[in-house]
C-alpha cells in the first residue's frame, strides 16, 4: 500500500496596492520552496488598503486556511499593525533576516511583515526562507510568547 502523499503547507499572501509586487515575488518564491501559496490579494493594479489586507490574513489563519503568512504594504508599518489588532495573530516586521530568526525563535510569530519600499526582493526572500525554516525556541520565552494570546 502506498502512502497518500501530503499536500504542502499553506502560506497566505496579502498585500495592498504597494506591496503586490513584492508580493507575487514572494508567491513565487514559496512555490519554488515547495509551499503553496494562498494569495488574498490584491494586485498593483487593484488599489486596496491594508487594514483591509490584513483582516483577510488573519481570517484565512482563524478559519484554518493556513497556520502562517506573509504581509506586505508599502513600509510593512502600517498592515502589521493592523494585523496584530487580532489576538491570533503575531505579526513581525522584519527588515533582514536577523530580526526574520529571532522574531520565530523568541516571539513565535505567525506571519512576516515586509515593506516593499525599504527592502529589496533578494532581502525580503531570505527573510521569509528564515522565517519559514526557523522553530519557535519555547523555554524561557513561552510564558511570555502565552501572554500575547
Amino acid at each position: 500500500m502506498s502512502a497518500v502523499p501530503s499536500q504542502p503547507e499553506a502560506i497566505a499572501l496579502a498585500s495592498d496596492h504597494a506591496g503586490a509586487h513584492l508580493k507575487a515575488t514572494l508567491v513565487a518564491e514559496l512555490e519554488r520552496l515547495g509551499f503553496r501559496p494562498l494569495d488574498l490579494g490584491t494586485d498593483a493594479a487593484t488599489p486596496a488598503d491594508y487594514p483591509d489586507m490584513a483582516d483577510r490574513l488573519a481570517a484565512a489563519l482563524a478559519d484554518g486556511r493556513a497556520r502562517r503568512g506573509v504581509l506586505v504594504c508599502g513600509s510593512g508599518i502600517g498592515i502589521s499593525i493592523a494585523a496584530n489588532r487580532h489576538r491570533h495573530v503575531r505579526a513581525a516586521l522584519c527588515h533582514d533576516v536577523t530580526g526574520a530568526r529571532l522574531c520565530r525563535e523568541h516571539n513565535d510569530a505567525n506571519v512576516l511583515a515586509l515593506g516593499e519600499r525599504l527592502i529589496g526582493a533578494e532581502v525580503a526572500k531570505e527573510c521569509l526562507a528564515t522565517f519559514l525554516s526557523t522553530e519557535f525556541a519555547g523555554g524561557r520565552h513561552a510564558p511570555r510568547v502565552a501572554k500575547l494570546g
